[in-house]
Formats: structure tokens, sequence, C-alpha cells
């Protein structure tokens, strides 16, 4: 078990598994964290996985660890590494489960304390348009060829069918849409779980929750954003339901048959791997694509069902009830891109689990009126804590192929959650704080109390002070929806 005597201390905020703590390691393995977040990451095996990452064929530079990290399947989850897209590989469990699970913010031109007669009203709508749980289905039936047009199309879809405003997409990580995804790829056994679930938000972490700005740090970016303290607004945490899922299970059930025909070793079967430019690679990154725009149309959906929700709750007491999208971003993916590496500017298959794309300012990739300030980076807490709304930087280009954390990180597993809090008892104190909660299971809500995560204050503090991501607003809770 590694400790913090092994680690080479390189600044302030970053620490360094060198190169030669174990034989199979290719590239040093970075973790971005502060003393106390570091102490909670050598609790689990999460930097153990961060090692096994630094095995891998093809990959460049160093593997990498964001403060918010812990232990996953093979991989950490708060994991970002790049493979040379030439020799390199692509990764399942890298990638993570819940392929694009991401985080979606609406903003209203509200203010938080005008909406306060309202907010039990607001909440019981919303858990009644907003379908949670797990295996639940939504209110969006699919004919014919729907289900393909939505894995390879995303938002598009969703705007041709009313779901989406032509201005929700410019404000959607890749507009939306994932072009490289082939829904042929995508089994029927995975279609099958997906195709009742869109515009569902389904369980565990994943949830509805209205804010208000409780703080802006940068005001130019908030500008940009069209944010201002005491603004009411909602986030959405969720990603490509069953069908992402079995994606994911599909290519490590295949993968694990095929990766010593390839002669890759690997020091965890879990972290299975095959080189990106082969068949079974490829065929693997339309699939992903695939459930990254399933995942995408589905976070669509739940912002018109959120529309909706407001529509009902303020129609005839306020003038502007409206919702503008502030930004979408997605989670567990593994894109292509061009990042400078020994001096050089090569593309790599940037893997982030757990981990947000963080792409800094004139970014090419960006719609212009984002180009002066950066990707917005949306960094859900724990249930009932703190969120943040960040943007990317030049830093967080040199020094982590521009990307940062992705919310608090659990530090309890869902078993000992469940064992140490009442459900019960964290509904009536997040009701007593004035925090409105409507949730289908109370053992659910203990998996994801407050208790059972890191301090997310702490872990965006990290990231603001190490230069991979500028704080620019701080919101608060005023309800949550969970499954």
């Amino acid at each position: 078990m590694i400790s913090k005597n092994d680690l080479e201390r390189i600044n302030e905020f970053v620490w360094q598994v060198p190169r030669e703590y174990r034989r199979d390691m290719r590239v040093p393995a970075r973790i971005w964290a502060d003393q106390e977040l570091l102490d909670d990451a050598l609790q689990d095996k999460s930097i153990e996985q961060l090692i096994n990452t630094s095995t891998l064929p093809g990959i460049v530079q160093y593997a990498i660890a964001m403060p918010d990290i812990h232990q996953g399947y093979g991989a950490p989850v708060g994991g970002v590494f790049a493979t040379a897209t030439s020799d390199g590989v692509i990764s399942p469990g890298a990638v993570g489960y819940d392929i694009n699970c991401g985080v979606r913010v609406l903003a209203s031109h509200l203010d938080a304390n005008e909406i306060q007669p309202h907010l039990s009203d607001l909440a019981t709508t919303l858990y009644r348009n907003c379908p949670s749980g797990v295996g639940v289905g939504g209110s969006v039936e699919l004919f014919g060829e729907d289900l393909d047009n939505i894995l390879n199309r995303g938002s598009e879809w969703a705007l041709e069918r009313g779901y989406a405003r032509p201005e929700d997409l410019p404000r959607t990580e890749e507009y939306g849409r994932i072009p490289w995804a082939d829904a042929n790829k995508v089994s029927h056994k995975a279609r099958e779980r997906g195709r009742d679930q869109l515009g569902t938000l389904g369980a565990g972490n994943h949830f509805i929750e209205v804010d208000r700005v409780s703080a802006i740090y940068d005001a130019e970016s908030a500008r940009v954003l069209d944010l201002f303290e005491n603004q009411v607004v909602v986030q959405i945490h969720c990603g490509s339901r069953g069908l992402g899922h079995q994606v994911c299970q599909d290519y490590v059930d295949r993968f694990q048959r095929v990766v010593l025909e390839y002669g890759i070793i690997l020091p965890d079967r879990e972290l299975v791997a095959a080189p990106y430019t082969s068949p079974e690679g490829q065929d693997y990154v339309g699939a992903m694509g695939a459930a990254a725009n399933f995942a995408f149309a589905n976070r669509q959906v739940l912002a018109f069902h959120i529309r909706r929700s407001f529509a009902e709750t303020f129609k005839g007491k306020f003038m502007d009830f409206d919702l503008h999208q502030v930004y979408d971003i997605a989670h567990n993916m593994a894109k292509v891109e061009t990042h400078a590496v020994n001096d050089a500017s090569i593309r790599v298959l940037v893997h982030r689990k757990g981990a947000t794309r963080a792409f800094g300012p004139h970014s090419p990739t960006l719609p212009p009126d984002l180009q002066q300030i950066g990707q917005p980076v949306l960094i859900p807490g724990s249930m009932g804590t703190m969120s943040y709304i960040l943007c990317g930087t030049t830093g967080s280009m040199s020094q982590t192929f521009g990307s940062c954390c992705h919310g608090a990180g659990r530090v309890w597993s869902r078993h000992r959650a469940k064992k140490e809090i009442r459900g019960e008892k964290l509904r009536a104190e997040m009701q007593e704080r004035g925090i409105q909660v409507r949730a289908g299971s109370l053992s659910g809500l203990a998996e994801e109390a407050p208790a059972a995560y890191k301090d997310v204050s702490r872990v965006v503090h990290v990231v603001d002070a190490a230069g991979i991501g500028k704080m620019v607003a701080r919101l608060e809770p005023l309800a949550v929806i969970k499954g």
C-alpha cells in the first residue's frame, strides 16, 4: 500500500509518484491536492489505481488525479490520462460505466427571496415532472428510427422535436453531439435498457437541485454567463442511464476476450483495454459516443421538463420565470484532442473519469461568446452543500490536458453511509435549514449524505489555487430532487 513517504512534492498542491516506484510504470503519477485531501485519497485504493493507469501502453506525460479522487472500477474516479492515438489504448474502465454522466446549469432572472413562498410547490412539481429512480421510465415515447437518431445526433434530435432551443446547443459541450458516434455499435440489450429512459434522472448521486447564487468571484465571467447574486438557478446531474452502463459492460466483456491477443499486460483486469486503432477499440469509440449523445439528449429533455415546471409554478405570479442555459458538461468521456506534450503539439486520446474538460480562453472548440472566459466548469457539491461554477484556464491546458475536478468526491462507501446515516433524519435536518427535499428513497438519500463526501469547497480551492480552474460563482441549495 502506497504511503505519503513514497510521494515527491512538486509544489504546494501537486504530489508525484515517481516512475521508479514500480517497474511497470511508464510515466509518473501526479496528484493535485492539499494535505487533508491527499490523506483522504490514501485511505482507499485510488492512488494504486492511478498508478495502474500509468502502466497502459501509449500513455504520455503522466497520469493525473484530481483533488476529488476516490476508488472506482479499474481506474479511479477523478482520474485523467492521455494516450497517443498512434500506439495507445482505450479503456472502458477509465471512462466509467455512466458514460457522459454530466451536469447542466439553467439560470433564471428570479430572485431567490421572491420565490420562497412558492418553493415547496416548485419542488413538488419538479419531482412530478422529472421521473427519477432505478429503472424508471420517462414520458418520451420513441418510434421507428428515433433511438438511432438520438444515439447518432444527441441534442440535435432534441432540438428538432421541440425539447431544446437553438441557443442551448452552443452552451453544451461538443454542441450536444459527439460526431463520431455510431449507433450500430450499441448492442440490442443496451438499446432496450435505454429505450424508455430518455428524460429520466435515475438514482445514486444523480439529482436536480434548485439553488441560489450566493457569491460571485469573477464579475466579467459572471456577466458573460448572465449570473448575479441571489439568482435562482437549477442544476441537473445525470448521465446515459442503463444504456450507457450496458455499453460499458458489453465492451469490458469483449475486451477481456481480446486483450491477450494484443499483448497487453495489465496490473488489474478491471482496467482492460484495447488499442485505440484496433477494430475493437474503434467499435467502443463509436458506442461510447452514441451513449454520450443519449446522455446529452437525456439532460436536454429534463431541461424541457424543468422549464415546464417553472412555468406551471410561476405563471401568473412573475413576469419573467424563463430559464436560459449556462452550460452543460460531460464527466465520463474519452476524446481525441490536441495538447502540448514535451514541447510538441500532438493528438492524444484524453480519458476523463469523474473529471471535467476545462479548456482555457481562446479555445476554438468553444462558441465565440465563451472564448474570452474559457469553458464553464460545473462542480456540484454533496447533497445540501455548496456547488461551484468555474472556468477553464491556460493553466489547465498546460498542466492537466485541459481538465479539472468534477465534484466533492466520496470518502465513505454507499454501504457505510446507509449504515451510519438515517435518511429521515437527514431529510429533517435539511428541511430545518430551509432546503426542500423530494426523494423516492430514504436509504438512497442516506447514501448521498454530506458526511459521505469530501468538502467540495476545499476541492475547489485547490483547483483555483493550483491554476487549473478559476472560480466564478458559488451556489447554495434551496431544493433537492432525488430518485
